[in-house]
């Protein structure tokens, strides 16, 4: 920030009492117009997390200005996960898209939908790393690979704040949970985190660096302890590596209560204990519990917290604030709301993402696309025509009635084929009926394929939606086995949040398409792709395992001392579908693996490529993947590690070289003394269509 604005901090923060800074500490998490109205004149609230609509916005906002002492504009938060009032699909699913730049368009349209209701404060993206399909909150993030998410979290957070408009407030991103939340043991949702520091540094910082790299200002604290210390108490985290080690200037914000929760955690006794805890460790705005409006006065009077702590904590608020051009522009438009929600171009860009969302796990002899002679199929399952699952977990401002259902999706580009459609639901999510089970087997057998949507309700994946089965519902399951009894080919639409166990289905239904919860163009997208109009490209962020009870599952696991050993008395230790399995189309060859030199000198840069053809009849996207193993290190490396990827177009018959670069931040790893380092040795590398084959060669750094 420039020197003016850094001048115009200081000369406001001289100008505020104790109880105006501790204001700005201070985001409320409801709003109560009388009460709530008479604080924000006191100059006491600094945040206001979930109020919506220009109006709305632009009074409170008129209220900090023009009837508070010192007339400090107000920020404006909210949960905006993968989109406002335009859904797009769950933010897991947006990732199997492998595609940045489309993955930043979304996040910028968002972004743009929410600024013209009122909101400067986006409290995403999520990049926790997950790696355990039991939690909920795997839906919300971009998978298990580190080098993918990081790629995910940059361009997300540059989505959020493209800001491309000069009429309004700009607006913030908030990469959340820091951190390491998304390894709670059990897969249960708050729990306990127990990690190595190395670990930390190595597999969970990354993305929030690459976040903060991107421009974001601000960050949320985790709701998890971290080897005995809570995350929101954190000093270590907070104030040592975020701000003092990484040089972060913007400010940190709590999660909902989570201050309070300190208590709860057993890590302080009385809430004014856990007031103290935090901000002495860091944690610069409190979300909703009220215990810096409650406490810090005190804690300053017994000299406890020293108000420099407190005015360090209000020049990162107030810099954020004239970085969104608060004081300049506090107001929204409230004619711009109506020009933005659910526009043309949103709609496009929302089907485009969820086409390029959805995973084609099995096609046994090309059941799809559907063919021409397909004159008669049947739709089946409870999320065929299903609104509510589609708009996923974090459905923003979105919804039912702005959804395309599969059934609707499906029945307009039947149309166009001239092919007749017949729908049963066949179940309900966790129970059915004899009679509906009976209807849907009379739809498959007047049938020539039948197309049976199934898998979870949005709210079976999420916060505080954690599971210890990873099963289709059983009475899903049971018409699932209904159907296939008939004889008549069958295709699985998967609608679900989470990866799901699919053994039964692998062995005995032709074609699986995971779908994914994909948002309010679900029906059209998973048309194009069942119909052929558009060809599935995505490919999976995370491992798909074959039961419950191998996760955690990961396809970049440590070495171990007896490799070859069986690992389960009673089940393959395989996945299912391995991270970066995608089928298409087409067909795609790999050849002519050329590794520019067979020793590197350390600290220069390796080019590698592989030819890459499109050996079927139609135009086919590939998402070619860079893996490496350093074979012997000062700390073991995992079996493979991801390191770049490409995603290319091809026509039928046409061939490219893809072409990558393997530098020090590919080739390097965090050491024992938590150092960033590159060692000489010997490396294998793997280009191929997933983690688990691919051309293979290596080389080493000398």
């Amino acid at each position: 920030m420039d020197a003016e604005k850094e001048a115009a901090i200081e000369s406001l923060l001289e100008q505020m009492t104790l109880q105006e800074k501790i204001g700005q500490l201070t985001q409320l998490g409801t709003f109560d117009e009388e009460s709530d109205g008479e604080l924000i004149e006191e100059g006491m609230v600094g945040s206001i997390l979930g109020v919506r609509g220009a109006d709305t916005v632009n009074e409170l906002q008129r209220i900090a200005i023009e009837e508070s002492r010192l007339g400090i504009p107000l920020l404006f938060a909210d949960d905006v996960i993968h989109g406002y009032r335009s859904t797009f699909p769950i933010p897991l699913a947006e990732v199997s898209s492998w595609n940045p730049e489309l993955l930043e368009e979304t996040a910028a349209i968002a972004a743009r939908e929410a600024s013209s209701d009122g909101i400067n404060w986006i409290l995403a993206p999520m990049v926790d790393i997950a790696r355990d399909a039991r939690w909920g909150r795997i839906a919300e993030g971009a998978g298990e690979d580190t080098y993918l998410a990081s790629s995910v979290a940059r361009a997300r957070v540059r989505g959020i704040q493209r800001n491309d408009w000069t009429d309004r407030p700009h607006v913030m991103a908030c990469p959340k949970h820091f951190a390491a939340y998304g390894l709670a043991e059990g897969g249960r949702d708050y729990n306990t985190v127990d990690v190595s520091e190395t670990r930390m540094r190595e597999t969970y910082f990354p993305p929030f660096q690459a976040a903060l790299d991107a421009g974001a200002g601000t960050i949320m604290a985790a709701f998890n302890e971290i080897n005995g210390v809570p995350a929101s108490g954190n000093r270590w985290l907070l104030k040592d590596v975020l701000q003092d080690e990484w040089g972060f200037k913007g400010f940190v914000v709590s999660d909902w209560e989570s201050v309070d929760e300190l208590v709860q955690h057993g890590y302080a006794a009385t809430r004014e204990q856990a007031g103290l805890q935090a901000i002495k460790a860091g944690m610069h705005m409190d979300m909703h519990s009220l215990i810096y409006h409650e406490h810090l006065a005190a804690l300053i009077e017994k000299g406890e917290v020293n108000e420099s702590e407190i005015d360090d904590a209000v020049r990162r608020i107030l810099r954020v604030k004239h970085q969104l051009g608060l004081f300049t522009h506090p107001y929204v438009d409230n004619k711009l709301a109506g020009t933005f929600m659910l526009h043309a171009e949103h709609m496009e860009t929302a089907r485009e993402m969820a086409r390029q969302s959805i995973v084609l796990l099995k096609n046994e002899n090309d059941t799809l696309p559907l063919k021409p002679s397909v004159r008669k199929l049947a739709v089946i399952g409870p999320f065929a025509d299903d609104r509510e699952a589609q708009l996923g977990c974090w459905r923003g401002q979105g919804r039912p009635e702005d959804v395309i259902t599969v059934l609707a999706g499906i029945r307009a580009l039947a149309h166009q084929h001239q092919t007749e459609v017949v729908y049963a639901r066949g179940s309900g999510v966790l129970d059915g009926t004899a009679e509906e089970l009976e209807q849907a087997v009379s739809a498959a057998v007047s049938s020539d394929i039948a197309i049976l949507v199934v898998g979870e309700n949005a709210d079976m994946s999420g916060e505080n939606n954690s599971r210890v089965s990873l099963d289709i519902p059983a009475c899903q399951q049971k018409l699932l086995e209904a159907i296939h009894a008939t004889g008549v080919p069958v295709v699985v639409v998967l609608a679900n949040g989470r990866p799901l166990t699919l053994e039964w289905a692998d062995a005995n239904i032709p074609a699986i398409v995971e779908a994914w919860q994909l948002g309010v163009q679900a029906g059209p997208a998973i048309a194009d792709i069942l119909f052929g109009a558009a060809s599935p490209s995505g490919k999976l962020p995370v491992t798909f395992p074959r039961h419950a009870g191998q996760v955690p599952i990961y396809y970049n696991a440590k070495k171990t001392g007896r490799p070859h050993m069986r690992r389960y008395v009673d089940a393959d230790i395989t996945p299912l579908y391995p991270f970066g399995h995608g089928l298409t189309y087409t067909s795609f060859s790999y050849e002519e693996l050329q590794i520019e030199q067979a020793e590197l000198p350390l600290g220069q840069t390796l080019n590698v490529s592989a030819k890459v053809q499109n050996t079927g009849t139609r135009e086919g996207v590939e998402i070619v993947q860079l893996y490496i193993c350093d074979e012997a290190a000062s700390v073991t490396r995992p079996v493979k590690e991801l390191k770049g990827f490409r995603r290319i177009t091809l026509q039928a018959g046409e061939s490219t070289t893809v072409s990558f670069q393997l530098a020090k931040e590919e080739l390097g790893f965090i050491n024992q003394e938590h150092q960033f380092v590159v060692e000489p040795g010997k490396f294998k590398l793997w280009i191929g269509p997933s983690s688990a084959e691919g051309l293979e060669g290596q080389f080493e750094v000398i």
